[in-house]
C-alpha cells in the first residue's frame, strides 16, 4: 500500500514537472524572429552552464545493480545463511534441522529479493527526481535570461 502510494505520488511529480517544461516566450519588445531565435539560443547555453543540466543530453542511465546480486534477484550466499540460521531453529524447535534448513532457504532468499527490488526502486525514484530537479532549474534559469532580455516567458 505504502510502495503505490509512494509510486503515484512520484509519478504525480514527475508528470507535473514535465507539463511545466515547456515555457512559452513572447518577444514583448518587438525582437524579430532571428534576434529571438538567438536569444533563445544563447539563453540555453547560459542555463546549462548555470544548472548543469541539459535537456538535450539524455539523462545518465541509472547505477548498475550492487555486484554480488544472483540472475534470480537475490543477494549472493543469502540462501546459505538462511539455510543455517533455519536448520538451527529448527533443530531447537522441532528437532528437524533439515527441515529448518529448507524453510530458512527460502526464506533468506525472499527477503533478498525483496531488499534488492526496493533498493532497485529507490535508486530510480531518486534518478527521476533529480532529473525533475534539473529540469526546474534549467527552465527557472532559461525563463530569468529571456525575461533580462525583454521577453515575457510563461
Amino acid at each position: 500500500m505504502i510502495r503505490t502510494t509512494l509510486s503515484i505520488a512520484v509519478l504525480s511529480v514527475v508528470m507535473v514537472s514535465a507539463a511545466s517544461a515547456q515555457q512559452y516566450v513572447y518577444p514583448a519588445k518587438g525582437q524579430s524572429p532571428q534576434q529571438q531565435q538567438s536569444d533563445e539560443a544563447a539563453c540555453h547555453t547560459w542555463a546549462v552552464q548555470q544548472t548543469g543540466f541539459d535537456p538535450a543530453q539524455p539523462a545518465a542511465a541509472p547505477a548498475a545493480p550492487p555486484p554480488g546480486t544472483t540472475a534470480t534477484g537475490t543477494t549472493a550466499g543469502a540462501g546459505a545463511r538462511g539455510a543455517v540460521r533455519g536448520a538451527v531453529v529448527g533443530e531447537v524447535v522441532a528437532g528437524d534441522a533439515r527441515s529448518g534448513a529448507a524453510v530458512g532457504a527460502v526464506a533468506a532468499r525472499g527477503q533478498s529479493r525483496r531488499q534488492n527490488a526496493a533498493a532497485a526502486q529507490q535508486a530510480q525514484q531518486q534518478q527521476q527526481a533529480t532529473t525533475s530537479q534539473g529540469q526546474t532549474a534549467y527552465a527557472n534559469a532559461r525563463g530569468a535570461c529571456l525575461s533580462g532580455r525583454g521577453y515575457t516567458v510563461k
